[in-house]
């Protein structure tokens, strides 16, 4: 797990997006990076495009570490078909990807907190690992025991989000199915992301 211990709104900043399309971040008010020098923007070169590529996708999922991530993108690489399309689809295949896409929590933090604490089932069992690789047909749900919880009610009341068609999602019961890895083209990014960039920094 990553052990990154700053404001995760500090991403924002420091990378120039709204990277969850969130009306909270700082990037609304202050279009520039954090600290002294923060305005200062210089023309970045082809390594430091494709290292923000990297960052902006690695930081939209939270916390994964950066061996994590390589763990991934190798993954990606050893599949057929286009690893660009392979990369997208193993990222929004992990569990905590789809606590966040069905609104059960407001943010990709709060859903690695949900999954660690054992409020998630899969296919009727507990799983704690926000990794969890999910495939077609997998049933993902809020614990009964858990869905009065407040962050969990008011989250998926909240009107910033739709839920992708690769999910079919019963609100009322707080239950969703994994219906498909998408493809880029599929997943409701509020910025673009760039994963040809991200295969291309990996394989210098």
């Amino acid at each position: 797990m990553s052990k990154r211990l700053t404001s995760k709104y500090k991403i924002d900043r420091r990378l120039g997006v709204n990277l969850w399309g969130r009306p909270k971040s700082p990037i609304n008010r202050r279009e520039y990076g954090p600290g002294q020098h923060g305005q200062r923007r210089r023309k970045p070169s082809d390594f430091g495009v494709q290292l923000a590529a990297k960052q902006k996708l690695k930081g939209y999922y939270g916390e994964i570490s950066e061996k994590q991530f390589r763990r991934i993108y190798e993954e990606a690489t050893r599949r057929k078909g286009d690893t660009s399309e392979n990369l997208i689809g193993l990222l929004e295949s992990r569990l905590l990807a789809a606590v966040y896409r069905l609104k059960f929590v407001p943010t990709v933090f709060a859903a690695r907190q949900v999954i660690n604490h054992g409020h998630i089932l899969v296919n009727g069992r507990v799983v704690t690992i926000p990794s969890y690789h999910l495939r077609e047909g997998d049933v993902i749900e809020v614990k009964e025991k858990s869905r009065q919880m407040m962050l969990i009610m008011e989250s998926i009341g909240l009107p910033e989000r739709d839920v992708p068609d690769y999910f079919e999602v019963d609100p009322s019961g707080m239950k969703g199915t994994f219906v498909r890895a998408p493809k880029l083209q599929d997943v409701p990014y509020p910025v673009q992301m760039e994963p040809n960039l991200v295969i291309e920094f990996y394989s210098r």
